[in-house]
């Protein structure tokens, strides 16, 4: 199998309420592998940050998922699970919900990239 076609083949991944889940299953992005698994996770009210934390890790290892998005209010309950990856692949999305507007400040990616440029543009 070539690299591209290996690429290709790379899906998105949705940790999500049901509104944020089905935007994105009616976007057409939704998969279940040959082992059953989905690439999304319904967060409802009694789901616990546990529940997440174990979702999270598992969309992570599998090699399929190429991007992971994730309400911000359910990352903000593993947090020190999604600033421990730090690998470029799964790229790890924070996405508003109904429930809290998005806060730039709280953004792992956003964090590490602004950590990355700031030595850039001192330099110039």
């Amino acid at each position: 199998m070539s690299n591209s076609s290996f690429e290709e083949g790379k899906l998105m991944a949705v940790i999500g309420d049901e509104d944020t889940c089905v935007g994105f299953l009616l976007g057409g992005i939704g998969e279940v592998n040959e082992e059953r698994q989905s690439n999304f996770m319904v967060v409802e009210k009694g789901t616990s940050a546990a529940a997440i934390d174990e979702c999270f890790k598992r969309f992570v290892a599998r090699e399929d998922i190429a991007i992971i998005m994730i309400n911000q209010i359910y990352a903000d309950m593993i947090r020190a699970t999604i600033d421990r990856h730090l690998l470029p692949v799964p790229t790890v999305l924070e996405i508003p919900s109904k429930q809290q507007p998005y806060d730039v400040n709280k953004d792992s990616i956003l964090k590490r990239a602004q950590g990355i440029l700031k030595p850039v543009v001192r330099r110039r």
